[in-house]
């Protein structure tokens, strides 16, 4: 997403916990020309977070488009959760707190922080991005599951808190597994051949920070579907949140 938005144009600060990882991806990003800055955050800590809010303003002169993408995986909890579901009443009080904390908590602490700047300026997105229904509800998928539940229905009630504002919240999800961070390196090749590439969140993603995405809130796009739904939209037929139920 981040690669997306700075092909497009945009100046993008890459948020994550201060890391070499992030000084070496901002640092290659800005010796091909573009326009990319580091934003050192953790969002468990909430000082942490306002600091980083306050420092993306003033670096950037003002924040378009906010991205709620800090995640965790069942991986933290159970290494190997694919081929052996763990049953919630074996996951550790820390473990689940510790998830919760970062998909959740995270995405509380960030939307706390930068909108109240979004709605002194009179406008901003947020893009929470979120995962397929199916998957809250999957066998062995606590914590990951319930947290990430815990962020679509927090989405939800941003976009009614804000909407008077004028500032907008949209959710995002790729539509099936994906290959991230999250997905285990045992994984076996054959699975790992029928996930999605990260890149199926570009283009949604570009539209949703878009002139033509102006006023656009409380959809829920799936990123498999976008050309389809991109299409009912501007016939205009994607006006209804609950599409896009995947």
């Amino acid at each position: 997403m981040a690669d997306v938005l700075l092909g497009a144009g945009a100046h993008v600060a890459f948020a994550s916990r201060p890391t070499e990882r992030l000084d070496e991806a901002v640092g290659r990003r800005r010796a091909e020309g573009l326009l990319a800055s580091a934003l050192p955050v953790d969002v468990r800590d909430p000082r942490s977070v306002e600091v980083a809010a306050e420092r993306a303003f003033d670096a950037l002169g003002g924040v378009d488009l906010v991205v709620n993408n800090a995640g965790i995986g069942m991986r933290t909890v159970n290494p190997r959760f694919f081929e052996h579901p763990m049953p919630f009443f074996e996951v550790s009080p820390e473990g689940f707190a510790d998830v919760v904390a970062t998909n959740l908590t995270g995405y509380f602490l960030v939307a706390r922080a930068f909108a109240p700047r979004l709605v002194a300026q009179g406008s901003g997105r947020f893009v929470n991005v979120s995962m397929n229904h199916a998957t809250m509800r999957r066998r062995g998928f606590v914590p990951y599951g319930p947290a990430r539940a815990g962020a679509e229905a927090l989405s939800l009630v941003m976009v009614e808190d804000l909407r008077p504002f004028g500032v907008t919240v949209n959710l995002l999800l790729p539509g099936g597994a994906t290959a991230t961070g999250m997905i285990p390196d045992e994984l076996p090749e054959d699975a790992r051949a029928r996930l999605l590439p990260a890149s199926v969140m570009g283009p949604p993603v570009v539209f949703l920070a878009s002139a033509e995405a102006a006023g656009l809130t409380g959809q829920r796009i799936v990123a498999v579907e976008f050309p389809r739904w991109l299409e009912e939209h501007r016939a205009g037929g994607a006006a209804d949140p609950n599409r896009g139920v995947g």
